[in-house]
């Protein structure tokens, strides 16, 4: 694995490259397109990992560490109703009272009656569920920095600029195809 430091070595992204430019000529191929794809793809396998190992590390499981995260990142932070969440989260109601079951049990959230409307239960982190959320973070955070702080600032606002126009359009198409 090449280091950080060597700017100019060869990475799994150029070697990717080089076979498939040698044993797929009569595919259309771009090596520039071809390589940012696969670096985009390592990274994001990077994050993930370093997700997994602070997960581990703080003693959550993933659905866990997700619902805590999806809790605390809403416009309404560590406040949320169950459908709200499984919505966010993308699982079945049943889903949702089976993660919230195992959450609160653990002391990290817990369930109250609606204030507004009795017939509607409220999600709510609690300390505890906010101070593991938040050593997860910093585990995870501290593996992002790494990997960014090899750039100078002014690179990384340039590769932010140029990951947003990527962004900006993929969304577009999103929007386009609903």
């Amino acid at each position: 694995m090449a280091k950080a430091s060597d700017r100019d070595g060869e990475d799994d992204a150029d070697r990717h490259v080089a076979r498939w430019r040698d044993h797929w000529i009569d595919v259309d191929f771009d090596d520039e397109v071809e390589g940012a794809v696969v670096r985009m793809q390592h990274l994001v396998r990077h994050f993930r990992e370093a997700k997994q190992r602070a997960v581990a590390q703080v003693g959550l499981q993933a659905f866990e560490y997700d619902t805590l995260h999806t809790l605390m990142i809403r416009d309404t932070p560590g406040h949320a109703s169950p459908t709200d969440l499984a919505t966010d989260l993308g699982v079945s109601p049943a889903g949702m009272t089976g993660r919230l079951d195992t959450l609160e049990k653990a002391g990290y959230v817990g369930r109250t009656v609606g204030k507004t409307d009795r017939r509607r239960v409220e999600v709510e982190i609690t300390d505890a569920g906010a101070d593991i959320w938040r050593q997860a973070m910093a585990i995870r955070g501290d593996a992002e920095d790494q990997v960014v702080n090899v750039l100078s600032k002014k690179e990384q606002i340039a590769l932010n600029q140029l990951l947003k126009r990527m962004t900006l359009s993929v969304e577009a198409e999103g929007e386009q195809d609903h």
